[in-house]
């Protein structure tokens, strides 16, 4: 017969067994996020080594102690749609939302999804907002229901008098250049000191839930308005310009004209005819040394909250834009100067100091957050977790990246390739390796035949049309018809000039 053994245990010692079962039945903490957008922001930063001049002293600093996305591409080349499948999980082809409107709480049939921001708050996050998150005014009504609590949206802040650059169709925002102002009169220093304020109040020390703060720069989107002291880091007589070649657009389908057919942005040689290159391009890295110091101001901020350590901090670009490569500027392509943007992870269960090459869609954080935070899966997201990446950058990764700009129009990213296919079936292949400026489109040579193929198998298998209320920027092809913004384009009109 076993014998029956008693313990006697006193009050104390109860509470103390108590209290050890339950520290290790509780889950761990959640971490905050930190979420970083910038406006136009192509792979000109330090830690991308897009230009040999940018001074990025502060993004180099969360690389260094983060991960890096050498090959994040956005879903969309331009912002309502990027920001839209971002925050939503879902791409351009599955919402319809290709263009600067609608806003997709305007879309009866997308009314019902949960929004990156939602979730979390659903999740027991107190959510905060400020600046560009969302395109433009959308998501900022008195009735929004994406965040909690928010700050100053996003805006140019002080302006000169008049113009600086008188520009073909003269847009208001397409305009550069340095005049007599202060850092803080801009948009950019007011979204970065609200954010700040945030971490010095009511997010500093422990919280009894955590936050997810959410910090959208306007800079370096057009206007790019400088002060002297950012200006003047980029002396124009020494400022290095984009690598060209004249014939660039030579071996490019006619096709990849429509997609920025009678854009407000200039091309090249208005800029050099008007000696407006240099200025252009100083201005832009200006801007992105002056976004990046605020940057700096809210990561500072972290830091002194006593938040760095259990923050995940992630930065990210809706899209890039061109500064005369391929013979434009701006966005609206699927070349990876419009395509490719900064993505960086930091914080805890992410690597330091790490690159990751294969490729990554900015439809990707989602679900990496999710993940991150510990988190229930989100049903129904079009994207994939860069989980596996951020804690081993070598870790394999099976899909490509998919860049659209308006039905049938898509860019495939590999780790090695860029291949894009346009609606009326022309196409472009380059070899990322050897040919990263894109001058040479292989997509005519039978030896790539087996890549061409390989590629197109991630096309999207069916695609939503525009959803209703799109406008801005809109290509519709139709039986070889192509409607532009709601004009006619023949195959044989003339390029516009501008």
């Amino acid at each position: 017969m076993t014998p029956t053994i008693r313990v006697a245990c006193t009050g104390v010692a109860i509470a103390a067994l108590l209290a050890a079962c339950s520290a290790e039945q509780a889950p761990p903490p959640k971490p905050n996020i930190l979420f970083i957008a910038i406006d136009d922001l192509n792979d000109w930063v330090g830690p991308l080594g897009g230009h040999p001049q940018v001074k990025t002293p502060y993004m180099d600093r969360l690389a260094a102690r983060g991960t890096t996305f050498l090959n994040a591409q956005t879903q969309a080349p331009l912002c309502n749609p990027s920001r839209t499948s971002l925050l939503t999980g879902r791409r351009p082809t599955s919402t319809g939302i290709y263009g600067l409107a609608p806003w997709f709480r305007e879309v009866e049939s997308l009314q019902d999804i949960e929004s990156l921001p939602q979730y979390f708050e659903r999740n027991g996050y107190a959510t905060y907002a400020t600046g560009k998150i969302y395109h433009g005014r959308f998501g900022r009504a008195e009735t929004d229901t994406e965040f909690q609590f928010l700050g100053p949206p996003a805006g140019v802040g002080a302006r000169p008098e008049e113009k600086l650059v008188q520009t073909p169709q003269n847009h208001p925002l397409m305009d550069w250049g340095t005049f007599p102002h202060k850092d803080e009169d801009k948009g950019d220093w007011q979204v970065a000191s609200w954010a700040v304020e945030q971490l010095q109040g009511p997010l500093n020390g422990p919280q009894e839930q955590p936050f997810f703060l959410a910090a959208g720069f306007f800079l370096p989107h057009v206007p790019c308005y400088v002060t002297q002291k950012w200006y003047d880091m980029y002396p124009l007589d020494s400022v290095v310009l984009p690598e060209i070649r004249r014939d660039d657009r030579d071996d490019t389908p006619r096709f990849s004209w429509y997609l920025h057919w009678k854009l407000p942005e200039p091309r090249l040689k208005f800029l050099e005819e008007a000696g407006e290159w240099r200025n252009l391009v100083a201005s832009y890295l200006a801007s992105v040394s002056f976004v990046d110091s605020q940057v700096g101001r809210v990561l500072d901020a972290l830091e002194a909250s006593g938040h760095a350590d259990d923050t995940v901090v992630v930065l990210w670009s809706d899209h890039g834009w061109h500064l005369g490569e391929k013979l434009i500027t701006g966005k609206n392509t699927l070349w990876d100067r419009s395509a490719r943007v900064p993505l960086i992870f930091a914080g805890p269960g992410v690597a330091n100091g790490a690159r990751v090459t294969s490729p990554a869609e900015l439809l990707d954080i989602y679900p990496t957050l999710v993940e991150l935070a510990g988190l229930p899966a989100q049903q129904g997201l079009d994207g994939h977790s860069l989980a596996p990446q951020l804690q081993d950058a070598s870790a394999p990764r099976e899909w490509p990246a998919i860049t659209t700009h308006n039905p049938g129009n898509h860019g495939v990213r590999s780790e090695n390739w860029r291949y894009i296919r346009h609606a009326d079936g022309s196409e472009e292949l380059y070899d990322m390796r050897n040919d990263p400026q894109e001058f040479e489109n292989l997509a005519g040579d039978s030896q790539y035949a087996e890549v061409m193929a390989d590629h197109r198998r991630f096309l999207p298998e069916s695609e939503q049309p525009h959803a209703p209320g799109s406008r801005a920027r809109v290509l519709i092809y139709d039986d070889g018809n192509v409607n532009w913004e709601g004009e006619d384009v023949a195959p044989t009109d003339p390029i516009p000039e501008i």
